[in-house]
């Protein structure tokens, strides 16, 4: 067993007991709750560095523990695990600020990739710094935009947003390579660190919750703009960099 301890938060008994085992198998510690105020106050503790999160939760809803977490500023990666297949949910969880998410039902070895790709993706950063890990950093200022490395914001129009971890990692590869078509599969490998990629629309919505703090008009981004088929690319000129 290692010191690497998984929160499962998921009410139905055999599947909470079946992802602890599977998990304890897998050498990872495993504390469960089975409602949503057990699971938060769990979560609140700090002791998981990953939560595994249901939507559909007595006494509190999932939705409602990943809001409660993120507004207290505890930053543990959260994949959600949900029998709601709508894209609205899934988006919805990612805008709160979840790491990832599956659709039940799903296979063990899927899960253990996902686990794997977000601790991967979250500890490096977290040993990294963030901003230091690449030739991006300090200040870069575009048409009608400002990206703070950082700080992790974005200033459009007068007005700041907070950019999320992956927000600013999509971000900074795209801007990185800009001018450039960078292809949802690099996207996934090198800021998810995905090594055998699931099909997942992750990059996709990301990049919509991405778009809708960069545009003024996302449904005509010119900043960040789809290429059909392959990927992404990045726009606009850079005016200056401090």
């Amino acid at each position: 067993m290692t010191d690497t301890q998984i929160l499962v938060i998921e009410d139905e008994p055999d599947l909470r007991a079946g992802l602890k085992h599977n998990l304890e198998l897998e050498g990872y510690s495993v504390d469960t709750a089975a409602d949503g105020r057990e699971g938060l106050r769990k979560a609140k503790e700090g002791k998981a560095v990953l939560i595994l999160l249901d939507l559909m939760l007595p006494l509190m809803p999932g939705l409602e523990v990943l809001r409660h977490l993120r507004e207290i500023g505890r930053e543990t990666p959260i994949i959600i695990i949900s029998a709601k297949g709508q894209d609205r949910d899934k988006v919805q969880g990612l805008e709160l600020g979840a790491d990832d998410y599956l659709t039940k039902p799903f296979g063990l070895s899927e899960l253990t990739a996902r686990i794997r790709a977000v601790l991967r993706r979250t500890q490096a950063g977290a040993k990294s710094g963030g901003g230091e890990r690449s030739g991006i950093g300090g200040v870069m200022k575009f048409p009608e935009l400002v990206v703070d490395w950082k700080r992790f914001t974005i200033v459009r129009d007068g007005e700041e947003t907070q950019l999320s971890r992956y927000e600013a990692e999509i971000l900074r590869m795209l801007i990185e390579h800009r001018g450039e078509v960078v292809s949802r599969q690099d996207l996934l490998r090198k800021v998810w660190g995905y090594v055998h990629l699931p099909t997942t629309r992750t990059v996709d919505n990301h990049i919509a919750r991405l778009r809708k703090k960069l545009e003024r008009d996302v449904e005509k981004p010119v900043h960040v703009v789809t290429v059909h088929g392959l990927g992404y690319r990045f726009e606009s000129p850079l005016l200056e960099e401090s």
